[in-house]
């Protein structure tokens, strides 16, 4: 859902992306799984008590991978390989991506709408990601959470991407899988939808007037 009928607000001229889970698949149970044969209590095991997202999240914050993984193989010695493998085999935790929402964005770009991006992603996979799926670097702008150390959903990574690039915040909707990074963008003034699938993505983008 869009926080407010169209009707009532400025008209929205600006598409704001997040790209995990939104253009591109990622989960690191893609990987796991593979390594504990599919075992899934001990997937989720490993995930919550080694490898974590707040662990994670530090990477997406500005911390390389080499000090992050040897953080958690001193803590935990016994998952060296397991830890290692978060690294050396990130690129099977992306699948791919999510094509439904690269039609809208090719969509839009081809419209002539103004397309941003905001992403929690550390700056070593965030390369990797640019490399594998081209579309990422026709963004008119984009704010890396681990290029600036500042991650969703801390209001000033929404502010930075505004300033930065002279954006009018009422006119740009931002879209994202997480609740909380919605609520962020709402809180500095954009419009926000939370990202299920593409398809109440392109019906919330019609509702807009844009050209999906």
């Amino acid at each position: 859902m869009i926080d407010q009928e169209a009707a009532t607000r400025t008209r929205i001229t600006t598409v704001v992306f997040d790209v995990g889970n939104v253009l591109i698949s990622w989960d690191p149970r893609h990987l796991y799984r593979r390594i504990f044969d599919g075992d899934e209590e001990r997937v989720e095991r490993f995930l919550a008590e080694v490898c974590t997202p707040e662990w994670n999240l530090e990477q997406d914050r500005g911390r390389s991978f080499a000090e992050a993984i040897a953080e958690r193989v001193a803590a935990f010695p016994q998952w060296r390989a397991e830890i290692e493998a978060y690294d050396r085999h990130w690129h099977e935790m992306v699948p791919g991506a999510i094509e439904g929402t690269v039609r809208i964005l090719e969509e839009l770009r081809a419209a002539g709408v103004p397309t941003y991006a905001i992403t929690n992603f550390s700056a070593e996979k965030f390369a990797l990601a640019r490399a594998r799926f081209p579309f990422l670097d026709g963004f008119l702008g984009t704010v890396v959470s681990a290029h600036e150390r500042l991650v969703k959903p801390d209001e000033a990574i929404y502010r930075l991407l505004v300033d930065r690039y002279g954006l009018n915040a009422a006119e740009c909707l931002f879209i994202d899988d997480s609740p909380a990074n919605v609520a962020a963008a709402r809180a500095v003034g954009m419009a926000a939808h939370h990202f299920t699938d593409p398809v109440r993505l392109a019906q919330a983008l019609r509702a807009e007037g844009l050209p999906v």
